[in-house]
């Protein structure tokens, strides 16, 4: 979960969907309007077992010397993206998780209800005419969302560490379009057509082939963020 440049540092999110649910209703997304849940597999038949719909799709991933090298050759190339996108560069080390949790929502905040006045809500709303480098220092100077963080980086099963080597992205669909998004980045990478009913099929494909490029790897884990239905 490295950073764009070294500056503060958290404790790093814990690809739990429990502690994810638990740190978004606290920042004020209601339980009944979406929820975190695991992804077993990306089979077909494991795939429909995760609730419907799926608003958007976190993946976390092992840094490699390869993937490093592949990020910095692709963010090489200028190239202009659906400014429709919400998308906020890492300037805080070990936030990958929530940057991660912030793009999930930030790009489907017309399907959900916030609370009113919930930091979540006024995060979404005082960021809308933001770049993404400004979101980015909006966040760092936060300290309601530090603080949330941090708690909720604790309640894992795991025993919270700085020192790790992966790193949350997410994929979210945007006018027909599966962006990958990804702090560290320059900009969202486009993964060509989706569409909200295809997004998890579609992010399961791309996912598929990053894990093919890291074979002895066993540090992956997919969460889905879906809408809560009656």
């Amino acid at each position: 979960m490295a950073e764009t440049r070294a500056k503060k540092r958290w404790l790093p999110l814990e690809a739990n969907p429990d502690v994810m649910n638990q740190f978004l209703s606290g920042l004020g997304l209601p339980v009944e309007e979406a929820e975190c849940n695991d992804v077993y597999g990306l089979d077909e038949e494991l795939l429909e077992m995760v609730p419907k719909p799926v608003l958007a799709v976190l993946f976390l991933y092992p840094l490699t010397s390869q993937s490093e090298a592949e990020r910095v050759k692709e963010d090489s190339v200028e190239k202009d993206y659906n400014k429709n996108v919400y998308f906020m560069k890492q300037t805080v080390g070990n936030a990958c998780g929530t940057v991660g949790l912030l793009h999930a929502l930030g790009n489907v905040t017309s399907e959900i209800k916030l609370e009113e006045d919930s930091f979540l809500d006024r995060f979404y709303k005082s960021t809308a005419n933001m770049d993404p480098s400004e979101r980015a220092v909006f966040l760092e100077k936060d300290t309601e969302m530090e603080v949330a963080h941090c708690v909720a980086a604790s309640a894992g099963d795991t025993e919270a560490s700085d020192d790790v080597d992966t790193h949350f992205i997410c994929f979210s669909c945007v006018d027909g379009e599966l962006y990958e998004l990804d702090g560290r980045r320059e900009r969202p990478v486009s993964h060509g057509p989706s569409s909200p009913s295809t997004l998890l099929q579609d992010a399961a494909k791309v996912i598929k082939g990053m894990i093919e490029k890291n074979p002895n790897s066993m540090n992956f884990n997919v969460i889905a963020v879906s809408k809560a239905t009656a």
